[in-house]
């Protein structure tokens, strides 16, 4: 028998990329004489940054980076997060600590003092709602095991990892240290896949963390069929069907289904006046879903939660809720 269980006093610690983003409407055109690939993450150099920064004008600034953004939302529903992200001791990272403070979520892990600048994430938006961004990641890279507090992440219910932290070999070994310390403390390990082309570099090593580690899987339609070298999104969910853990996975318009073992729920999308901007609806149904398992919700509930808070996300720019989720999670009768 393992250690018994410590009451939680975070329901969530989330692992993830810290990236200030830099958001801004542009036009199509805009993209072609900028060079900017269409709807994709391309990663970008410190100078392309820079100059890509001077080229947006005014951006709407706000931290970001998935699994920080998923820690927002989850305050945002009243929920108790920490995060685990690297920065530099340079303006955004100053900026980045202050907007994850302002939101509630405790950040404690130390500004580093020399190495590359900060992460920053800069998002064009065009009309049609779609984002091309051009990432720099910057110190975000250079996350490691000595940066994880074990007292803080066994102190959570649920340790959140996401996916685009395994390509730096630090972050990675991080990882591996969160998830020691949150087993031996008894706590649930939740893993997010994050991207198509992370699940391509890194498939066999996430497989071999399905069986070993993770408790609860969040995926979109193409990063799963990724992950199982499938076409179809049924034989993605077939291949999860002998696994022990809980499967929440995405599907745009089509909403989303929860799986676990034989136990299937499909759950429609919420209906949203204008999609704005798709930027962190995969991040802000995560906080939802996370939030109804930290409080006793059905997984049929928290499905639906997730599908709200991933409505409120795509209705206005930027990843992070511009409302109450808890506000809106009362109204439609999920609290």
């Amino acid at each position: 028998r393992g250690a018994p269980v410590m009451t939680a006093s975070f329901d969530v610690a989330g692992l993830g990329k810290a990236i200030v983003d830099g958001i801004a409407p542009v036009d199509d055109d805009f993209l072609l004489r900028n060079n900017i690939a269409k709807g994709v993450m391309t990663l970008v150099d410190d100078y392309r940054a820079g100059q890509l920064y001077d080229l947006f004008g005014e951006a709407v600034e706000i931290g970001g980076g998935s699994a920080a953004n998923t820690m927002a939302g989850l305050a945002s529903l009243g929920g108790k997060g920490v995060f685990v992200g690297k920065v530099k001791r340079d303006r955004l990272g100053e900026s980045f600590a202050r907007s994850m403070k302002d939101t509630g979520v405790h950040f404690a892990v130390p500004f580093a003092s020399e190495g590359p600048p900060t992460a920053c994430s800069l998002i064009a938006v065009t009309p049609d709602g779609h984002r091309s961004m051009n990432t720099y990641l910057g110190a975000s890279r250079e996350l490691s095991p000595a940066d994880v507090d074990e007292k803080d992440v066994a102190a959570a219910a649920i340790v959140y990892v996401e996916g685009y932290l395994w390509d730096a070999p630090q972050a990675k070994e991080a990882i591996k240290k969160a998830i020691t310390a949150a087993k031996h403390a008894g706590r649930k390990i939740a893993f997010t896949l994050s991207d198509p082309f992370c699940v391509a570099r890194w498939r066999d090593e996430f497989r071999a963390l399905l069986k070993s580690d993770i408790d609860i899987l969040f995926a979109n339609e193409e990063e799963l069929k990724a992950l199982f070298e499938v076409d179809a999104f049924d034989s993605a969910l077939q291949a999860l069907r002998h696994w022990h853990g809980i499967a929440a996975l995405t599907r745009s318009e089509k909403g989303c289904v929860v799986a676990k073992g034989g136990e299937v729920h499909v759950i429609d999308a919420y209906p949203v006046a204008r999609v704005v901007d798709t930027t962190g609806a995969g991040d802000q149904f995560a906080a939802a879903f996370l939030y109804g398992l930290t409080h006793g919700k059905s997984l049929a509930d928290c499905g639906r939660l997730g599908a709200l808070a991933a409505a409120e996300a795509i209705s206005h720019y930027g990843a992070r809720p511009e409302v109450s989720l808890k506000a809106l999670a009362k109204e439609a009768g999920l609290l």
